[in-house]
């Protein structure tokens, strides 16, 4: 098994064949850890993605990107980046690499955010943001009425 995301300081995501992910789950609920299976389609963010990177390496390549004004922050090195090229090349290890969502969320903190807005169904990263310092503001955004309430904030 792999981690495939770094949630939080306690929480983490593991991937890998099924058969290992059963036998850890089997383990840890023989020490009474909370554990939950996750209904995913493959084993994402681990090296058994490695035929898919392989495949979307030329693709994402082939992309035209045009420069960025803003840095985006990589959930692979947890770090800023604008350079066109980079960001291709850190598209294509995502694939295999762990999510390192508490360190980026952590080093936009560190650098001055402290307002988030999750847009799209759900409430699972505006939670885990919220885990992670409970003094950011955090909007979550899942219809058109929560882009009003937000406007008028």
């Amino acid at each position: 098994c792999f981690i495939a995301n770094d949630n939080s300081k306690l929480q983490v995501v593991v991937s890998g064949l099924k058969k290992d992910i059963n036998l850890l789950s089997d383990d840890l609920n023989n020490m009474k850890i909370k554990n939950l299976k996750l209904n995913v389609s493959a084993p994402f963010h681990c090296k058994y993605m490695k035929t898919a990177s392989e495949k979307m390496t030329s693709y994402i390549n082939d992309l035209k990107m045009n420069e960025l004004d803003k840095p985006i922050i990589s959930n692979v090195t947890a770090n800023e980046t604008i350079s066109c090229k980079e960001i291709k090349s850190l598209l294509i290890s995502q694939i295999e690499k762990k999510v390192r969502w508490l360190e980026c969320v952590e080093y936009m903190i560190n650098n001055g955010v402290k307002n988030f807005v999750e847009i799209g169904p759900g409430k699972v990263l505006s939670g885990l943001i919220k885990r992670i310092d409970k003094n950011v503001n955090v909007h979550s955004i899942n219809n058109e009425d929560d882009i009003k309430l937000l406007i008028n904030d």
